[in-house]
């Protein structure tokens, strides 16, 4: 018969075997949970250092809304009434990389350039004697509508 592997003799003598206390290696009760249990508790520091994007929001990045800088009337006509706006062609002009809303009054014709603007803002500046310039929107196209004798898919 073939001589077995040398049994250690490395914790003769000792009372726990390497385990510290006489509790500690009594069965499940020292685990800590099942599976992922405690990520955000006791294993916390393994998270730390193996798995960092554990936690958190990862993937595909939603469908998101445009959101611009907006200005209202009031502001700019503020800065008409103090002489803060540069004149061009005769009018002073202003310029933002923003919406114009429509909240409040303009008595003064400014010339004013942005990226968008609300269906109020155009009319009380074109009704003051001013304009408004913006980049053209791209138009969406149009489905075509189905046919009025289509048949639906699946309907037999």
């Amino acid at each position: 018969m073939a001589r077995q592997k040398k049994r250690s003799r490395k914790f003769l003598g000792t009372r726990n075997h390497g385990t510290g206390n006489k509790k500690n290696r009594r069965g499940k009760g020292g685990k800590g949970g099942w599976g992922r249990a405690g990520m955000h508790k006791q294993r916390f520091s393994y998270i730390t250092r193996y798995e960092p994007d554990f936690f958190g929001v990862h993937g595909f990045a939603g469908v998101r809304t445009v959101r611009l800088p907006t200005t209202n009337l009031y502001e700019i006509e503020q800065l008409a009434v103090g002489g803060k706006l540069e004149t061009r062609e005769g009018k002073p002009f202003y310029e933002f990389d923003g919406k114009i809303l429509g909240s409040g009054s303009i008595t003064r014709a400014v010339s004013v350039k942005c990226l968008a603007f609300s269906e109020g803002a155009e009319k009380k500046i074109k009704a003051a004697g001013g304009s408004i310039t913006a980049p053209a929107k791209k138009e969406k196209k149009a489905k075509a509508a189905p046919a009025p004798n289509a048949k639906k898919q699946g309907s037999f």
